[in-house]
C-alpha cells in the first residue's frame, strides 16, 4: 500500500479537497540538510548539447519549498520546457474533470455497504470516528463518501489524516503544479510523461475491487503503521534525502498489506522504464526540466540510476555549482 500514496497527483487531491471544502496553508519545518541531500539533479553528456535537469516533487508539499532546493531557479530559467507526469492545465476541462469522477466512484448502484462486511464497516466506521469525530452513519458523511471507490476513499483518508497532524494543504497551489505555471510565465513549452487516461487506469481501473478493499483494511487496521510511513516520507523529502525516501518507501508489514512486486512494478517501476524511453528524445531537441514524485528517483531502477545505465552524466545541482550564493 505504501507505493500507492507516493504516486497521488494533485488534480486527484484537488477533487478530494473540494469534496470537503478545506483550504488551508501548509506548517513545514525544513530539516538542516546533509552535504549529500539533494532533490535536484543536473542530466548531461551522451551527445547532449546541453544540459536538462530532474526534480523530485512532493504532492502535498508548499510551493514556498522550493526556495529551499540549492540551484532551483537557476536551472527554472536555464531549461527551456517542462515535463511533468502529466500536463497539468488538461485536467481542468469539464471531459478531464468527468473522466476522474467517474474513476473515483464506485459502479452504478453500488455503496461501500454493499461491499464491505459488516465487520469491515465497524471497523472503518470506528476509524473514520477517531480521524474525523464522525462515520457513515452520519447522512451527509455517507452522501459525500459511501459511492467512493475503496482506492479513492483511501486517497482521502490518507490526505485527511495528513491534515490532522498539522499538515495543511493549499489546493489552489499545488507544488507539481509550480513548475508548470512557472514555465508557462516564462514564455516556455510544458508536457507530460503520461495521460491522464493512463494513470485513471494504472491507479484505479487497473486495482481490483477486491484488492481495493483489501487495502482499505489495511489502512484502517494499521493506522499507526501508515502514519509512521508517512510522517518519514515527508520528512525524508524536506530533508532531500532520496536515500531516506527509499528507505520509507521499503517498509513493510510482511502481509498482504504489503505491494508486491507485482504492484511496485505497475505503480513504479515500469513506469520509470516507460519514462526512460521518452526523456532522451525530449533532452536532444530542448534543455527540459523533469518534475516528477521523488520516490521515482532513488534505487536501481530508479530514474536516476537509469539514467546512467542509459549513458548520462547525473550529477546532485548545489548552489555553487548553478551559481548562485
Amino acid at each position: 500500500m505504501p507505493l500507492y500514496f507516493v504516486t497521488l497527483h494533485s488534480h486527484f487531491l484537488n477533487m478530494i479537497m473540494n469534496m470537503k471544502r478545506i483550504l488551508l496553508a501548509l506548517v513545514m519545518t525544513v530539516t538542516t540538510l546533509s552535504a549529500s541531500a539533494q532533490l535536484l539533479y543536473r542530466i548531461s553528456g551522451h551527445g547532449l548539447k546541453s544540459p536538462s535537469y530532474i526534480v523530485g516533487t512532493y504532492h502535498l508539499a508548499n510551493v514556498s519549498f522550493v526556495d529551499s532546493i540549492p540551484g532551483m531557479r537557476k536551472a527554472m530559467a536555464d531549461c527551456q520546457q517542462v515535463y511533468g507526469e502529466l500536463v497539468m492545465d488538461n485536467l481542468l476541462g469539464p471531459d478531464s474533470v468527468a473522466i476522474m469522477e467517474k474513476a473515483m466512484m464506485l459502479p452504478d448502484g453500488m455503496t461501500l455497504n454493499n461491499l464491505l462486511s459488516d465487520d469491515e464497516m465497524s471497523r472503518l466506521n470506528a476509524y473514520l470516528k477517531e480521524l474525523i469525530g464522525m462515520d457513515l452513519t452520519n447522512p451527509l458523511l455517507a452522501q459525500q463518501m459511501s459511492k467512493l471507490s475503496p482506492a479513492a476513499l483511501n486517497t482521502a483518508l490518507s490526505v485527511l489524516s495528513f491534515m490532522k497532524k498539522g499538515g495543511n494543504v493549499d489546493v489552489q497551489n499545488g507544488f507539481d503544479d509550480y513548475f508548470q505555471k512557472e514555465a508557462l510565465a516564462q514564455g516556455k513549452g510544458v508536457g507530460g510523461l503520461e495521460t491522464m487516461a493512463f494513470q485513471v487506469e494504472t491507479l484505479f481501473k487497473g486495482t481490483p475491487l477486491e484488492r481495493q478493499k483489501e487495502l482499505l483494511m489495511c489502512l484502517v487496521d494499521n493506522a499507526a503503521f501508515m502514519d509512521e510511513m508517512d510522517d518519514r516520507i515527508i520528512s525524508a523529502f524536506y530533508s532531500q534525502n532520496l536515500d531516506a525516501i527509499q528507505e520509507a518507501m521499503d517498509l513493510k508489514l510482511h502481509n498482504n498489506c504489503d505491494s508486491s512486486p507485482e504492484e511496485e512494478d505497475k505503480l513504479i517501476y515500469n513506469r520509470n522504464a516507460n519514462w526512460l524511453k521518452m526523456m532522451p528524445g525530449l533532452m536532444s531537441q530542448k534543455s527540459t526540466l523533469f518534475a516528477v514524485g521523488a520516490g521515482h528517483l532513488p534505487g536501481e531502477k530508479g530514474v536516476l540510476n537509469l539514467l546512467r545505465q542509459a549513458g548520462y552524466t547525473v550529477e546532485g545541482v548545489t548552489a555553487t555549482a548553478v551559481g548562485q550564493p
